[in-house]
């Protein structure tokens, strides 16, 4: 959900014309000399490949948190993320291949940092809770001090459901626009496929189909542990989960399961 959150503060600073293209190239950001295992296709990985997860890098996050080679939970247990996360060796090329990717995002709080001169909470803070009328939230940060993009923001409910609705009403917050209209289009516009049942990816925005022969797509954040907000646009409709499960025995409600069961309580009532 934080991922996702980080992406709208991005949608932001596009606006305000404080971020750079997102074609432009990540070690663009860093003194590549300073970098390990920089090759051609390092060179060729860009911010829009960060927002996609696409980075193409050698990166495996399907294992369990506290499996200790868990790539997410080495960077974690590192001081320096970011050297971490820019130091891996590619796998791929950028922009061929989802691999949900928790240090690409962390790369984000970085060039953030470098490209406005800002931190990208105060900036979050400034232009995206105030407007909302966002005061109660806690941001934590990775043990370098920059803030933790990957994850760990919390958010009230009623808070999370403004940011989706912000993006429900492109971009737009009580006749104010945050954001462009092309920068919500942009972000859940299927960027690439995340599995066989469907669902894709856009900037940071988890796409899941309506149903199997239904091209209509819903617009989630996916939190730790099944916290969740869910768009319906054709609904007009918002719904944050905050279910706290993450034990593998223990019953989770899917992403594509809660889509399901609202949908089929939606449709009942408007056909």
């Amino acid at each position: 959900m934080t991922k996702t959150v980080t992406s709208v503060v991005i949608g932001v600073a596009t606006a305000l014309r404080d971020f750079p293209s997102l074609d432009t190239p990540v070690l663009s950001f860093f003194d590549p000399s300073k970098v390990a295992n920089v090759d051609d296709r390092k060179r060729r990985l860009t911010i829009r490949h960060l927002l996609t997860m696409t980075a193409g890098m050698d990166w495996n996050e399907d294992l369990p948190y506290a499996d200790p080679n868990n790539s997410a939970s080495i960077m974690e247990a590192s001081f320096d993320w970011v050297d971490y996360a820019i130091g891996r060796p590619m796998a791929g090329e950028p922009g061929t291949e989802f691999r949900y990717n928790s240090g690409a995002t962390q790369l984000l709080a970085h060039i953030f940092r470098v490209a406005t001169g800002k931190d990208i909470e105060e900036y979050a803070q400034r232009h995206l809770f105030a407007p909302l009328g966002i005061e109660q939230y806690f941001w934590k940060r990775s043990p370098s001090g920059l803030t933790d993009t990957e994850g760990r923001l919390y958010l009230r409910s009623r808070d999370l459901a403004k940011i989706g609705y912000l993006f429900l009403k492109n971009g737009v917050w009580e006749g104010k626009p945050l954001v462009q209209p092309e920068w919500v289009t942009a972000s859940v516009t299927p960027s690439t496929t995340v599995s066989s049942d469907g669902v894709k990816y856009g900037y940071k925005w988890w796409l899941i189909p309506y149903g199997k022969d239904d091209g209509r797509l819903a617009w989630a954040g996916s939190g730790f542990g099944g916290q969740r907000p869910i768009l319906f646009p054709d609904y007009d409709l918002i719904v944050v989960l905050t279910g706290w499960n993450i034990l593998s025995d223990r019953p989770a409600l899917s992403a594509r399961v809660a889509v399901d069961r609202i949908l089929a309580a939606v449709s009942d009532r408007h056909p």
